[in-house]
């Protein structure tokens, strides 16, 4: 059978952004947008509506009398008007910056959408590596369990041979089956951790899938060489586009304050019509054009463009303090990968050390020289190095994923 390939971080956290449902929304907001940037245009065109209106008056104007008492007219108490009124804008000067408001309120809604989508990150990083430090637990724990075994069968032959109390051999099995129920455990955590890392990606996980810690020694130095410079985080470009939203904002309540001009005409049937005396149904038209021009706001318009220039230098500040807390985060991890790179150097002289005592032990346990107590005891020593060894690769790797992600940039 083909050997099962290793899983990789970046191929899983590729997997967690394509799986989650919230990428449908980049779509639905374009989409969206479309619609609206649409209605915006249409208003372009010429614009068609219908008027109607029947009254009745309790009273008319009187005109004067002519010689006899007849009066020169007499005006309808009850009026009938339809008609169809026809606008036509030939100058609206809202109208770009509305157009250019709808597309950075797009490009800031995507930009939030990927700050959101950007945590998913940090989510598989956590199960990945929780996955990846059992797994190094169990390989270790693995060994002992062999070495166990072995023990415990030659114990048992010396017990029945007269050449061991049977309490060396009671021990031995009693520390095995506490080292198996720590296996059993090790695996049933690293089995929801596994899980939970198939719920993020969306794929099936067996118990036995295998990680691949990730090499990133040489991305993380690139890193430390450009880390004044990089700005890699979806929160900058979040910050750029509110910044930039609040700025189509100002231009539209400048605009606001430009006349706008237009073009209008209606026809229709009226008693009366344009003739107000007639008292007979008549067709009539009238075109025109006109201006409306908000001369004065009583200074509204230039409040509301301080209020949003206010709301720019708010986005600033909290850019700022983004920034800062970046800063303090990647110190930490920096200190804490420089500080496993120490402890990693160490753990390989502590592990050919423990292994030299535990073969020692092991020997002149064979030949009856020390007890199985002290025997098991310089074993668990030897496991409690190869936990700490595995423990600091997987943190060390953990430490400079954590920094790459912390400042934007991918794991490959």
């Amino acid at each position: 059978m083909r050997a099962q390939e290793p899983l990789q971080l970046a191929t899983l956290q590729r997997e967690a952004l394509d799986t989650d449902p919230r990428v449908r929304e980049f779509a639905l907001q374009t989409e969206q947008s479309g619609l609206r940037l649409r209605n915006i245009e249409v208003e372009r065109r010429p614009a068609l509506s219908a008027l109607g209106q029947a009254q009745y008056q309790s009273d008319v104007p009187r005109p004067p009398s002519l010689v006899g008492g007849q009066p020169l007219f007499s005006p309808p108490k009850d009026t009938y008007d339809v008609s169809v009124r026809v606008d036509q804008r030939i100058f609206d000067p809202a109208l770009q910056p509305r157009l250019a408001l709808a597309r950075a309120d797009l490009a800031e809604s995507q930009a939030r959408l990927r700050v959101a989508l950007f945590g998913l990150r940090d989510e598989v990083n956590d199960a990945f590596f929780t996955s990846a430090l059992l797994q190094e637990q169990i390989g270790a724990l693995a060994a002992t369990l062999v070495d166990l075994d072995a023990r415990l069968r030659e114990t048992t032959v010396r017990v029945r041979e007269g050449a061991a109390l049977a309490g060396e051999a009671a021990a031995i099995e009693a520390t095995l089956l506490q080292q198996r129920q720590q296996d059993e455990e090790l695996r049933a955590n690293r089995g929801a951790a596994l899980a939970r890392l198939a719920r993020l990606t969306g794929r099936t996980i067996g118990a036995d899938a295998v990680l691949a810690l990730p090499a990133l020694d040489e991305a993380v130095a690139q890193a430390r060489r450009e880390l004044d410079g990089l700005r890699a985080r979806p929160e900058y470009e979040q910050f750029a586009r509110a910044r930039d939203k609040a700025a189509r904002q100002q231009d539209l309540s400048a605009a606001a304050e430009r006349p706008q001009l237009s073009a209008f005409g209606r026809a229709g049937v009226g008693k009366p019509g344009l003739n107000f005396i007639s008292d007979h149904v008549e067709s009539y038209a009238l075109a025109g054009v006109q201006l409306q021009w908000k001369a004065w706001t009583w200074g509204t318009a230039g409040r509301e463009r301080d209020a949003l220039k206010l709301q720019q230098e708010v986005v600033s500040a909290e850019e700022a303090a983004f920034t800062e807390r970046l800063r303090r985060v990647v110190e930490a991890d920096l200190a804490t990968i420089d500080r496993l790179q120490r402890a990693l150097t160490m753990d390989d002289r502590i592990i050919a050390l423990r292994e030299d005592i535990d073969r020692v032990s092991r020997v002149r346990f064979q030949e009856g020289v020390v007890t199985a107590s002290e025997y098991l005891d310089r074993n668990t020593e030897w496991l409690a190095a190869q936990f700490a060894r595995g423990r600091h690769r997987v943190e060390l790797a953990q430490a400079r994923a954590r920094l790459l992600t912390t400042l934007g940039l991918e794991v490959r």
